[in-house]
């Protein structure tokens, strides 16, 4: 039940964010579909088919509704979800937390060892915000000196640690989204970033 619920709510708010960068492009309600989609499967095919697992919205193509829903619902709505504050950054970073635990969690029910797990956990929550950047021809946020993968890593790396002590499944998804959300959110409000490289001279 736990894994269903990430899932669902890491598609749908992915889904969300692929809607809002079609609206910032001032396409049509059938763009608005395809990002939708694409946003919000994206980060979840790259973890099963990485993981030799069956691809999610394949077995389930409720998920596929969701999405393909979301992107005409955001045709009408979302010229009021853009008076929110930094709509596309807070929706990214929710998905994000939720599928950094999801990825993870997802990992583990697989068998597989703690490191691959936090690591599929980045994956998936990364790899949908990519795909929706790359077909907008935006920079991604990877590339940003903000806090995000970082976001990701914790709410993966939180989860695992967690579980290996045996926490039980939701304090320890719990766990995992409140560390992710509070340093995107940290990102967000206060431009939190790690140090960047910076080349010695001579």
């Amino acid at each position: 039940m736990m894994l269903q619920i990430l899932d669902f709510l890491g598609v749908a708010v992915f889904a969300i964010t692929g809607a809002i960068v079609a609206s910032r492009l001032r396409l049509d309600i059938l763009a608005f579909v395809f990002f939708s989609v694409f946003t919000g499967v994206g980060g979840g095919t790259l973890r099963d088919l990485l993981l030799d697992a069956p691809v999610f919205w394949v077995e389930n193509q409720v998920y596929l509704v969701v999405c393909i829903a979301i992107g005409g619902a955001m045709w009408f709505l979302t010229p009021f979800v853009e008076k929110l504050s930094k709509p596309l950054r807070w929706a990214d970073a929710l998905g994000l937390a939720a599928y950094s635990v999801m990825g993870a969690a997802k990992t583990l029910s697989l068998g597989h060892p703690s490191i691959v797990a936090v690591l599929m956990g980045v994956a998936t929550a990364t790899f949908g915000g990519i795909i929706r950047d790359t077909i907008a021809g935006q920079p991604s946020a990877l590339l940003k000196p903000e806090i995000y993968l970082t976001s990701a890593f914790a709410g993966a790396g939180v989860y695992v640690a967690l579980w290996a002590l045996g926490t039980p499944a939701w304090p320890a998804a719990l766990g995992g989204v409140c560390a992710a959300l509070l340093l995107r959110g940290g990102a967000i409000m206060w431009g939190w970033c790690l140090p960047p490289y910076r080349p010695s001279e001579g």
